[in-house]
């Protein structure tokens, strides 16, 4: 018979290796490509030891002359705290009562909210990936007068059905908190919720539910303009990438010269390029014109790429428009207490009452941050036109 024990040994033994493989490896072909490692992790904290530049101790000299001076590695020690990323799946007790007496019914029910839990998690790592650990999605662009539940964004790219949102203004104030958005007009830039909006206004931005500032350090923070990892950009000017804008279409000359700039700066070798749908078909585009041929590869975790020059060329939704990047997968590392892991009571059970609810839940939990050693090693390219 089936009872919330057998579903908790189920959740335990059997879904949650599958769920950590699926999310490590085909969550994103970016995060396929970043080791994940338990190293440098003390505590709450990642602290971690880089060395950047090259060791001085060298030099040519007279056959009977002074030797070179010592000169060690220069190091610096990137500081910051491990994030917590948390999925949530919901049964009802009257869903688990119905299906008692039918295991089949029953494994139908846990894979429907595994792969809804999946997907979202999926969708919401592959987002963070290129965020800046803000957790912003959008901003709201227009609040229709006598508007109750929908409001114009600036973008819909980084928002999907389903989702549960917090509006909070610029100074901090929170307008909305736990709205789910109930549809999405992607041509019209329209956002329906399932709660009033009163008070909002043009500005206000766009979190997951209470995640504002706890997201991930994606590569929007490490092409930021503030400072990273505990340590000052202006006084450390290595942990600039190379950024460059090209007004014009795609060419591989702009590709290699990009490549060539991090290779001569930084010794970097690109293993990976990443970008948005317009400028992939920018780029398959140039190759016809050429008349080259379009080559493809196959990843780990079952992608599929372009190819230039052997190094594989994504497209990736979260990626603003007329933007590449241009990276060496092996200069990042994900950095974790642990690997994915059920959220345990006091007696080791993972499915718990919902507190005032007839329903029970089990939260999948992981702590941990990425962390870019030589963020002068990475380019990206902005402005690409079609």
């Amino acid at each position: 018979m089936v009872n919330l024990q057998t579903a908790d040994k189920a959740l335990k033994s059997v879904y949650l290796g599958v769920v950590s493989e699926q999310l490590n490896m085909s969550c994103n072909p970016l995060l396929t490509k970043i080791e994940q490692t338990s190293s440098d992790v003390w505590g709450k904290e990642i602290i971690k030891v880089v060395s950047y530049g090259i060791n001085g101790g060298i030099g040519a000299g007279d056959e009977s002359g002074a030797l070179p001076m010592a000169a060690g590695n220069n190091y610096a020690q990137f500081k910051l705290e491990l994030k917590n990323l948390y999925g949530s799946i919901e049964i009802s007790d009257k869903a688990i009562r119905a299906s008692q007496s039918n295991a089949g019914a029953f494994v139908n029910l846990l894979n429907a909210e595994m792969e809804g839990l999946l997907k979202a998690s999926r969708y919401n790592l592959g987002r963070m990936l290129y965020g800046d650990g803000t957790g912003k999605l959008t901003t709201i662009s227009a609040v229709t007068s006598g508007a109750t539940n929908s409001f114009n964004v600036a973008s819909t790219k980084c928002l999907a059905i389903g989702m549960v949102i917090d509006i909070i203004a610029v100074d901090g104030t929170k307008k909305v908190t736990q709205a789910r958005i109930l549809d999405i007009n992607i041509s019209t830039m329209l956002v329906k919720l399932d709660k009033q909006i009163t008070g909002v206004a043009v500005a206000d931005c766009i979190y997951i539910q209470n995640s504002q500032g706890y997201e991930l350090t994606g590569l929007g923070a490490i092409f930021g303009k503030g400072d990273i990892y505990g340590l000052s950009r202006t006084d450390n000017s290595w942990l600039n990438p190379f950024e460059t804008k090209h007004a014009a279409p795609l060419t591989m000359s702009a590709m290699q010269e990009a490549i060539d700039h991090v290779d001569e700066a930084s010794g970097s070798e690109i293993d990976f390029i990443t970008c948005s749908y317009d400028v992939k078909k920018a780029y398959i585009n140039n190759l016809s014109d050429n008349r080259m041929n379009i080559d493809y590869m196959n990843l780990d975790g079952g992608f599929k790429a372009l190819s230039y020059n052997g190094i594989p060329v994504m497209s990736d939704k979260f990626i603003a428009e007329g933007e590449m990047y241009l990276l060496n997968s092996k200069d990042f590392k994900m950095h974790q207490l642990c690997d994915w892991r059920w959220l345990e009571g006091e007696a080791g059970n993972v499915i718990k009452q919902k507190h005032g609810s007839p329903t029970y839940t089990a939260t999948l939990v992981k702590y941990a941050d990425i962390v870019c050693d030589r963020p002068c090693g990475q380019a990206k390219i902005t402005g690409i036109t079609g």
